[in-house]
């Protein structure tokens, strides 16, 4: 005979490893610290990738600004302070994905040791049957 109670667990349990589940289990797969890591490397290739196109845009938009001034401006002044600026920028996005990877790891193992309770009383289900 059917017991309703363990079917509704087992058709909720199904959905999550349908849905939500597989992302939750591909990041807790990692420790919490490479998970990190990764995607601050990520972020930091990210970064540095958008940092280039916006200097890149800023100096084509201005661009006859640029060459008036080219001879009048002292270069190293002007690496020095892009240089600061891609620091900020760097800093604060590594900051931001920092917070934002940990928040996900911390919600995925939550999520799954909810899934693993469930498994565990659906074992107590049919030990009990």
């Amino acid at each position: 005979m059917l017991n309703e109670d363990r079917v509704i667990l087992m058709t909720r349990m199904a959905a999550y490893e349908a849905g939500e589940g597989k992302k939750h289990m591909n990041v807790v797969r990692f420790f919490k610290g490479d998970y990190v890591a990764v995607g601050i490397l990520k972020a930091m290739v990210c970064a540095t990738v958008s940092y280039a196109l916006i200097i890149g845009l800023y100096i084509y938009y201005n661009f006859d600004v640029f060459l008036s001034n080219m001879y009048d401006m002292d270069i190293l002044e002007f690496v020095r302070g892009i240089l600061i600026k891609y620091a900020w920028f760097l800093g604060i996005y590594v900051l931001i994905t920092y917070i934002v990877c940990t928040i996900r790891y911390n919600y995925s193992r939550r999520k799954l040791k909810r899934y693993y309770k469930n498994l565990w009383v659906l074992k107590k289900m049919y030990d009990k049957q």
